[in-house]
């Protein structure tokens, strides 16, 4: 099984820029209706659709609907932690908790870092590291 988690957007050209910078990962598709985004190997981690194209299935979502995403978090785990900080420094988003240990100190839990950022359109998004690398940086 894989995920394939898919968001509605006002603005998929913009959001696949902004996510393709925080990510560092590239456009699949592109285009104003859907946008999917992989990782360099090709790997899908995301996918972008505006909410004024219904394709074959309807409409997705109300754009009058928010916060858009309430209640669900976007959650990468990264290998280059420190690369995505450094995005995160230049795209300057909306910080819902800094970069933090999880969890902050002790044994247990994922023990990573976790960076927690609104995108453009009030997402929640986590950028992670991956698990049991908060305690090899502190060594």
């Amino acid at each position: 099984m894989r995920p394939q988690p898919l968001i509605v957007v006002p603005d998929v050209e913009a959001s696949s820029r902004w996510y393709q910078k925080l990510l560092g990962c590239r456009s699949d598709h592109g285009g104003s209706a859907y946008e999917r985004l992989v990782t360099p190997d090709g790997t899908l981690i995301l996918q972008l659709h505006a909410f004024d194209v219904e394709h074959d299935h309807g409409p997705i979502a109300d754009p009058n609907d928010r916060p858009y995403g309430n209640g669900v978090l976007l959650w990468f785990e990264v290998e280059d932690f420190e690369a995505r900080m450094a995005a995160i420094a230049e795209l300057q988003p909306e910080i819902v908790l800094p970069k933090h240990r999880n969890p902050p100190s002790g044994e247990g839990g994922p023990d990573h870092w976790e960076c927690w950022i609104r995108d453009p359109n009030g997402y929640v998004v986590v950028v992670a590291s991956p698990d049991g690398s908060a305690s090899r940086d502190l060594q």
